[in-house]
C-alpha cells in the first residue's frame, strides 16, 4: 500500500471515531442523571435518605393505625375512640397488641362519668390530659386527678371502681389503657403519680416500668411524686410533649423481641373526621396526625428510634416499649 493511501485511511479512522465521541459525549449529556447511575447506586442513595430522615434501626417494620380508623362512638356524655377491639367497637385485626390490649382516647362531659364496675386480671390506667377525673374504688381510695396525673389500679383478683367528672361546665379528656399482667391472682393495688408538662418537655419521661427492673428491697408509695410504676409485665411506658421542630430518641431495653406503640393525643379537640388538625410527629418515616397512631415491630434490645415534631405546634404523645414473653421473678 502506498504512503498516500496510508495516510488517507488512518485520517479516516480518526475523523469516524471523533464523530463517535461527540455522538456518545452529546447522548450521555442529553440523559437525565439518575438514567446514568446504576440500580444499585440509586438504591444506595434512596436508603441513604431514608436512613437519614428515618432516624431508626433498619430492621424496624412501621404500620400506622389512622385516628378516623379507630372505633368512635358519641354517646352525648361520652366521646370515645379505640384503638382495639372494645365495647360494641370490633375489629378482628386489632384485638390486642402484645400485652397491650385497650387504649382509649375518652372525653367525658362535666357532671357524668362511668358508674361502679368490676375488673380483674388487668393493669388499668388513666393518662389525664385535660379535665379533672374522680376516681372512687373498692379499696377506698378517692382521688380527684388533674392534667398530668397518672392514675394506676393493679385489678388483680378483683376490684370495683368508678370514674367520674364532678366538674360542672368542664369535660374531663384522658387515655384510658389497659395491660395484661404477666402473673394472674396479684393482690389488688393502686398508685398515682404526677408529670407536669414541663417535666416531659422534649424528653421521654418514664411513667411504668417492669417491676423487675427495681431494686429487690423497693417499696413503692401509693402516692408517689414522679417516680416510675412498677408492674408485672415486660412493658415500660413513656410520655412526651416536644415543642416544634424538636425530635427525641429512644433505643429499646429489655430481653428479646421487642414490640412498640405510639399514639399521639387529639389535644386540638375532638375530632372523628379522616383528616385531623393540631400536631404532627415523625415516628421512623411515617408521618402521623392527632389520634393517629403507630405499630412498630421487628425490634431488638438495642434497635433506636426516634420521633419528631414536624408541626408548628406541641405534640403529646406517648409510648410503649414491649417484649412478647414474661418471666417473673418477683412479685410486689
Amino acid at each position: 500500500m502506498s504512503i498516500n493511501r496510508r495516510v488517507l485511511l488512518l485520517t479516516v479512522i480518526i475523523v469516524t471515531t471523533s464523530i463517535a465521541s461527540v455522538k456518545l459525549s452529546t447522548s450521555l449529556f442529553s440523559r437525565p442523571l439518575n438514567r446514568l447511575l446504576t440500580p444499585r447506586i440509586i438504591r444506595s442513595a434512596s436508603t441513604m435518605a431514608a436512613s437519614s430522615a428515618n432516624s431508626a434501626s433498619p430492621s424496624l417494620m412501621f404500620e400506622v393505625r389512622k385516628s378516623s380508623d379507630r372505633g368512635n362512638a358519641d354517646h352525648g356524655w361520652l366521646k370515645t375512640f379505640h384503638t382495639f377491639s372494645f365495647a360494641d367497637y370490633y375489629s378482628p385485626k386489632f384485638q390486642s397488641y402484645g400485652p397491650l390490649r385497650v387504649i382509649n382516647e375518652d372525653r367525658v362531659a362535666p357532671t357524668t362519668g362511668f358508674p361502679t364496675h368490676r375488673h380483674r386480671e388487668f393493669e388499668i390506667f388513666s393518662y389525664i390530659l385535660n379535665g379533672e377525673l374522680t376516681h372512687r374504688d373498692s379499696m377506698n381510695n378517692v382521688e380527684t386527678l388533674t392534667r398530668g396525673d397518672v392514675q394506676y389500679t393493679s385489678a388483680g383478683t378483683g376490684i370495683a371502681h368508678s370514674e367520674y367528672n364532678d366538674n360542672h361546665t368542664k369535660e374531663v379528656h384522658f387515655l384510658q389503657i389497659w395491660v395484661k399482667p404477666g402473673i394472674s391472682g396479684l393482690k389488688p393495688n393502686y398508685y398515682t403519680r404526677h408529670h407536669a408538662s414541663e417535666s416531659k418537655r422534649d424528653i421521654l419521661v418514664p411513667i411504668i416500668a417492669p417491676i423487675e427492673t427495681f431494686p429487690t428491697d423497693a417499696t413503692f408509695a401509693k402516692e408517689g411524686k414522679n417516680e416510675p410504676i412498677p408492674i408485672h409485665q415486660d412493658m415500660r411506658f413513656f410520655a412526651s410533649i416536644l415543642s416544634p421542630g424538636k425530635s427525641v430518641g429512644y433505643t429499646f431495653r429489655g430481653e428479646g423481641s421487642r414490640l412498640g406503640y405510639v399514639h399521639l393525643a387529639q389535644m386540638s379537640g375532638y375530632n372523628p373526621a379522616k383528616t385531623t388538625a393540631g400536631a404532627k410527629l415523625l415516628v421512623g418515616d411515617k408521618e402521623i396526625r392527632e389520634g393517629d397512631g403507630v405499630f412498630v415491630n421487628g425490634g431488638k434490645p438495642g434497635d433506636s428510634i426516634e420521633f419528631q415534631n414536624v408541626g408548628d405546634i406541641d405534640a403529646e404523645f406517648v409510648w410503649f416499649d414491649m417484649g412478647e414473653h414474661y418471666t417473673p421473678e418477683q412479685k410486689i
